[in-house]
């Protein structure tokens, strides 16, 4: 059972750990080589796309989505989906997927003069499955050392923190107000219980004791 239990333990850390890596945004330093628009049909990895634009409609099979083509300082190609997130999850309140398009067409250049940018994304890039992370903003940056501080992130897990600090403080005055007196007056029941029983038991001995007196002084 400890072996279970620390099974469990690290599934759920898995699990939250990986929602938290998928969801929270991050920010790459890249060159954007180039923008294209592709016809998506959705399969297995649907789960992995947004849904369809701001007053579009939804629920289609497949549809035309934007792409943004990058390079890492060292060479690594990276590809990003450009999509609304809307009013779903995660909460980023995406609309201007046209708008970020052009920036990142604006900002396309060439291997030889690289003009470098910061683009914030959510999600991960697998190449087995097609997945792409969703760009959510982008600015022109000069170089590509540039480190942008996760700010929206520390907020995020200080605010998730306070939260759960204060529902445990909540849990633990309902059980001092709720809990543990009824915990107290079961075992003063026990307790009285016990003392019962116990009173039963000495007398149990004395009248067993008397007899065996009487026996004895009478029938040897």
């Amino acid at each position: 059972m400890k072996y279970v239990k620390w099974v469990v333990v690290a599934v759920v850390l898995l699990l939250v750990g990986s929602f938290f890596h998928y969801t929270l945004p991050q920010h790459d330093v890249v060159r954007i080589a180039d923008t294209y628009e592709k016809r998506i049909d959705f399969g297995d990895n649907s789960l992995f796309w947004a849904k369809s634009d701001t007053g579009n409609a939804d629920g289609t099979i497949n549809r035309d989505v934007f792409f943004v083509q990058a390079f890492y300082e060292n060479g690594k190609p990276m590809v990003f989906r450009n999509e609304d997130t809307g009013w779903g999850w995660p909460p980023y309140f995406k609309f201007d997927t046209s708008n970020l398009q052009a920036e990142a067409t604006d900002l396309k250049s060439s291997k030889e003069a690289p003009q470098w940018a910061v683009i914030t994304h959510y999600g991960w890039r697998n190449e087995y499955m097609s997945i792409y992370p969703n760009a959510v903003s982008i600015y022109a940056v000069d170089s590509p050392d540039v480190k942008v501080f996760p700010w929206m992130n520390i907020t995020i897990f200080i605010v998730l923190a306070l939260f759960i600090l204060g529902f445990y403080r909540l849990v633990q005055r309902f059980k001092r107000r709720r809990i543990d007196p009824l915990i107290d007056q079961a075992e003063e029941h026990w307790d009285s219980v016990e003392a019962k029983a116990s009173d039963v038991g000495e007398g149990a001995d004395a009248a067993r004791g008397w007899v065996h007196r009487f026996l004895k002084r009478w029938f040897g």
